[in-house]
């Protein structure tokens, strides 16, 4: 059995399977109305306590979603694309929507101060939420340094977890992470100050622990009355090489948001394929889908409709489309994708004087 995960480093996942045994997750069963792209393919693929919210969304119960910005980059990954994306579906299926700039977090963690952390949430971070489908009209935004019912529940909640098993969930119990993780905690129950009602949060596996010691104050702030925090997860994007490691070292091995028409098409053009040696022996024996990186990607990005992602599958598979072509479709798409992006954040930005703020 695995230890813990590490929501702080780059590895990616070797077995979902064994991920799911080893942490007590739940396999999502693509069960929710409507299901997005994710959902539909298997990207989405496990979670805590679905079912609750599968309940309210049937029986137009009231439940929450919550996701936060890290207001540390430029620019964003796409795994953080994939959470916006489960966070839209969410709210249009009539979940009351909250987003945080986590910059306490930003200045314990990360060394930004809470200054700079506002600006880049303002001029990009946020405008680029809406630019990937958030109704900005049905979000509620806040900064962590600014809700003092979040930094009031953080202290009370620094009660509730000894250092042992802070380490047991972690790793680590360095003094940044601690505060870092119980303000996270203090966020995901946030809402539930207002009103008591479920909540759930979208993320990458990656971020489990967080979720595990937020159900674990739970269980011991009964006077509170909290629900437990359900949880959402989505499978990482593999890196462009192939290797399970994301890297800034590796700039090659990830495409970002926004990413220049130029640099798309380097990186496709050099990502792992699952073509054949020879043309020849593609054509007979069709390309090796499961190992190839750009059919991959564009399987959880680029192609919403089924229909057209399954006769590039064909077409791959039977060695009727070669590497080369799906690799010039990829690029055609996303450098669709990224000016089309690239308006709709635009459009945000102006508009950004307009949104939600709460403050305490």
């Amino acid at each position: 059995m695995a230890k813990y995960i590490d929501p702080y480093g780059s590895e990616l996942v070797k077995d979902y399977t064994k991920l799911i045994k080893d942490f007590g997750l739940e396999s999502y069963r693509n069960n929710f109305p409507e299901p997005n792209r994710m959902m539909r393919r298997g990207i989405v693929f496990a979670g805590r306590d679905l079912e609750i919210i599968l309940k309210c969304m049937q029986e137009k119960k009231k439940f929450y979603v919550l996701s936060g910005i890290m207001p540390t980059a430029e620019k964003i990954h796409l795994g953080t694309k994939m959470v916006v994306e489960n966070v839209r579906y969410f709210q249009e299926h009539g979940a009351k929507t909250y987003v945080l700039v986590a910059d306490l977090e930003a200045a314990a963690t990360r060394g930004i101060s809470l200054e700079e952390a506002r600006k880049r949430a303002l001029n990009f971070h946020i405008p680029a939420y809406i630019a990937l489908g958030m109704d900005p009209k049905k979000t509620i935004f806040y900064f962590q340094s600014e809700n003092k019912g979040v930094i009031h529940l953080t202290y009370e909640f620094s009660k509730k977890v000894t250092l042992n098993e802070f380490r047991a969930i972690y790793g680590a119990a360095d003094p940044a992470r601690i505060l870092s993780a119980l303000t996270q905690a203090g966020d995901i129950l946030f809402p539930q100050l207002e009103e008591c009602m479920p909540g759930i949060i979208p993320t990458g596996v990656d971020q489990d622990p967080h979720i595990r010691l937020t159900r674990d104050i739970v269980r011991r702030t009964k006077e509170k009355k909290f629900f437990m925090p359900s949880s959402i997860y989505h499978k990482f994007m593999p890196s462009l090489d192939g290797s399970i490691k994301m890297s800034k070292s590796k700039p090659d091995s990830y495409i970002e948001l926004p990413e220049d028409q130029k640099s798309v098409k380097r990186k496709i053009l050099r990502a792992l394929s699952g073509g054949r040696n020879t043309l020849e022996e593609h054509r007979r024996l069709g390309a090796d889908i499961g190992k190839d990186m750009v059919f991959e990607f564009m399987k959880q990005h680029l192609i919403e409709d089924d229909k057209e992602l399954e006769k590039i599958y064909d077409d791959y598979s039977s060695g009727k489309m070669t590497s080369g072509e799906l690799k010039q479709l990829a690029i055609q798409k996303t450098a669709s994708y990224m000016d089309d992006f690239g308006r709709k954040l635009e459009k945000a930005r102006k508009g950004i004087s307009s949104l939600n703020f709460v403050r305490f």
